[in-house]
């Protein structure tokens, strides 16, 4: 007796990965001893059961069309025996699809993403390169005013200070965050050469809205530049100096809490004397869920200075999003080109679907981008499964379960086949769209510094207290910068967009918040890490292959991961004209030299990096020639 399917493979489903509504789905199982099989459908918390048509050769086959809307369809199949004895064949026992398992109990079903036929993300998106950058760690310029900074915050009297670490030292029991550089609006724009010769085509800030501290996640007007980062001027100037060098810039959208200290709660009293806090007839306080007014009140995440907003509220809905003037909308006209959703899966979905819809309504290539640390296909929060990539909220999410997965590979707790696994049942289980628009990162502001990490020296994310400034030794340096340039050459490799936070490229080291957050060491920088970056980010923006063309995975050996992206036919993965092409990087994250054989040639792979594999140049085609067709008379 043997059952068999394999949900990647063309001949057992067709067709593959996500599938648009209404798509005509084919599926087979191998079922030898078998007298029926039955493919056993789950959608919409009910189930069907379809009896499949024998095949030869003990092969069952079932045709069906998938629903017509959006959402997540899940099959097994169920098959009885010669002697009346029922089997199961689902997905494998880690969920990730492939070749399946035969079970006596019913098994995890595999996945089949049904999406949006019209949903579509921005070409600018999937095409580009992007840049994480926090304001107020970026540059300097012009003379420092204490008076624009928040009440007692102040300025470090050195750019290579040390953030400074403070421990529940509000008086609301909250991080204090009050030590600024110096970086504004306009010492981006004064960096702009230096970010365009990265190839950088799209730029995400972290918050710059007016808010008590340098992170600014808790903010204080939506309407307001930071006056430590600038004025609405100063931005706008940047967006039009950007765009003549082909930048965009994406904003940081807090919207699931603001400040305690806004002027919507008020609680300290900055803002007049209005406020949620002060005045239970204020407009605003509707936006707020009082217990008992005014001093308990939900918060994020217990922060007593993030008062959480109700996201449902009216008022609050046209305040963010429905009015001609909404704050979505205000800042797209003032010159940017999308939204990044902080803690996307704290947010309802009804109100993303309506972000999307009216900063669409503004700019039909405006991009939405969500914080979603985890699987964006079928992300539980709050008891509700969540599909972000049905074609009605995000275009992508922040691809934390590849960095997971690269972190895992270069430093050893997780072999070649387990890497290619996990990434390819990515690609099976997200639209296209989404796949190649995901925002692939090795660090950001919430992580600690990627070589810290790869330099695999301890934990670089310990409780709050226990962090502190951290020097790596020339050796644990050594290690991590090359792990860095091989994990950089693979994020450039994959589909989806690059992002490089800001200093990485540098060589900036350090735990996690605030150490990962230090300024960027301009005149310090490692310049050949910075050179080795910019070229793995101007190869990538230079071949199709590498941005669009299809993709394969494969493992060599234990510590061998080969990446093969091409452009066939003269058309790229979303069917766009382009040249044929073949791209070829091979990753090997061992200490020792690797042999690589592809296409018939060998390659010889140094230990801990990534390496563009030479191939040979396929023969010229030959030329074809027209044939003159006589008619030829076969006979009765």
């Amino acid at each position: 007796m043997t059952i068999y399917h394999d949900s990647r493979n063309p001949f057992y489903r067709q067709p593959q990965g996500a599938v648009t509504c209404g798509a005509k789905l084919k599926l087979r199982v191998h079922a030898h001893g078998m007298q029926k099989v039955w493919l056993r459908l789950w959608w919409n918390n009910a189930e069907s059961r379809l009896q499949m048509r024998r095949q030869e050769d003990d092969m069952f086959e079932c045709r069906v069309s998938v629903p017509c809307s959006p959402g997540l369809l899940w099959y097994f199949f169920v098959a009885e025996d010669d002697f009346g004895g029922t089997w199961y064949f689902g997905n494998a026992p880690d969920g990730l699809g492939g070749v399946g398992e035969v079970t006596a109990y019913e098994p995890g079903g595999y996945q089949v993403t049904v999406y949006d036929p019209e949903y579509d993300t921005p070409e600018w998106l999937r095409d580009g390169m992007m840049l994480q950058i926090m304001v107020d760690r970026y540059f300097h310029w012009g003379p420092w005013d204490v008076t624009k900074l928040p009440p007692a915050s102040y300025y470090h009297i050195h750019w290579d200070d040390t953030p400074a670490l403070c421990i529940n030292d509000d008086k609301y029991g909250d991080n204090v965050n009050n030590d600024y550089f110096g970086g504004s609006l306009r010492g981006v724009m004064e960096k702009l050469d230096y970010i365009q010769s990265l190839g950088v085509t799209v730029i995400y800030f972290n918050p710059i809205f007016k808010a008590r501290s340098n992170h600014k996640y808790n903010t204080g007007d939506y309407r307001m530049i930071d006056p430590a980062f600038g004025t609405e001027a100063d931005f706008k100037a940047l967006c039009e100096a950007a765009k003549r060098r082909g930048i965009r810039v994406i904003l940081d959208g807090v919207f699931s809490h603001t400040g305690s200290d806004s002027v919507y709660f008020n609680r300290d009293g900055n803002y007049g004397a209005g406020g949620a806090y002060n005045d239970p007839k204020s407009p605003y306080a509707g936006w707020y869920r009082f217990r008992r007014w005014p001093d308990d009140y939900e918060c994020w995440w217990g922060f007593r200075t993030l008062p959480n907003v109700d996201e449902d509220n009216p008022g609050y809905q046209d305040f963010i999003i429905d009015s001609e003037d909404s704050v979505t909308a205000h800042w797209l006209r003032a010159g940017a080109s999308g939204w990044r959703l902080d803690v996307a899966d704290e947010l309802p979905m009804a109100f993303i679907r309506k972000v999307r819809a009216r900063i669409r309504r503004e700019k039909p290539d405006a991009a939405l981008i969500g914080e979603v640390w985890e699987d964006p296909t079928k992300k539980v929060a709050y008891d509700e499964l969540r599909c972000y990539c049905l074609g009605d909220t995000l275009d992508c999410t922040m691809n934390y379960p590849l960095r997971a997965l690269i972190m895992d590979f270069l430093r050893c707790r997780i072999g070649a086949m387990d890497f290619v696994r996990q990434l390819e049942s990515q690609q099976e289980i997200m639209p296209k769209p989404f796949f190649y628009s995901q925002m692939n990162l090795l660090g950001s502001h919430d992580t600690p510094r990627a070589i810290n990490i790869l330099s695999d020296i301890g934990d670089m994310s310990p409780d709050r207290e226990y962090r502190k400034p951290f020097r790596l030794s020339n050796e644990d340096y050594e290690r991590g910068r090359r792990r860095l340039l091989a994990g950089w050459a693979l994020i450039n490799m994959l589909p989806g967009i690059p992002c490089l936070y800001y200093g990485d490229e540098a060589g900036m080291t350090g735990m996690a918040d605030p150490y990962c957050r230090a300024a960027y060491p301009w005149g310090a920088e490692d310049v050949g890490l910075r050179e080795a970056f910019r070229e793995i980010m101007t190869r990538r923006m230079g071949s199709v292959a590498m941005r669009t063309g299809t993709m394969k995975l494969h493992a060599v050996g234990a510590d061998v991961v080969v990446v093969e992206r091409r452009v066939d036919n003269g058309r790229d993965a979303f069917d766009r004209p382009a040249k044929d092409e073949v791209r070829v990087l091979a990753v090997n994250r061992s200490g020792e030299f690797r042999w690589v054989e592809f296409q018939g040639r060998g390659y010889e792979i140094p230990g801990e990096s990534a390496i563009l594999l030479d191939l040979p140049e396929p023969p010229p085609a030959a030329p074809r020639r027209r044939v003159r067709i006589k008619n030829v008379n076969l006979g009765d």
